[in-house]
């Protein structure tokens, strides 16, 4: 039994909806961080699912890989920025960047 395209999408529909509320709705710069990942997440559904469902070959599995690559390279860029702001400022809201610009 084949799983149809319609849940990949389903999925990835409450996946991308979740991040984009948690990333609009947080002022936590490692919460806005998560709902990033979880964004990509869902992009990285749809490229294999899509691939799947539409191509026999494997390069919508790639794209997800070297989508999931980026993710991890964006997260540890992200995480050293955040550390950086809480040695100068002792807070990562995002409220609290304001200093940071004078």
């Amino acid at each position: 039994m084949e799983i149809q395209l319609e849940y990949y999408l389903v999925i990835s529909l409450v996946m991308m909806a979740c991040g984009v509320y948690g990333f609009l709705s947080r002022r936590n710069t490692l919460a806005m961080l998560i709902s990033i990942e979880l964004m990509l997440n869902a992009a990285d559904i749809n490229f294999a699912a899509f691939n799947r469902y539409l191509f026999s070959n494997y390069e919508g599995h790639f794209f997800a890989i070297f989508g999931i690559a980026i993710a991890a390279a964006e997260t540890a860029v992200a995480i050293a920025i955040m550390i950086n702001i809480y040695r100068n400022l002792k807070s990562i809201q995002t409220k609290d960047l304001e200093e940071m610009k004078h």
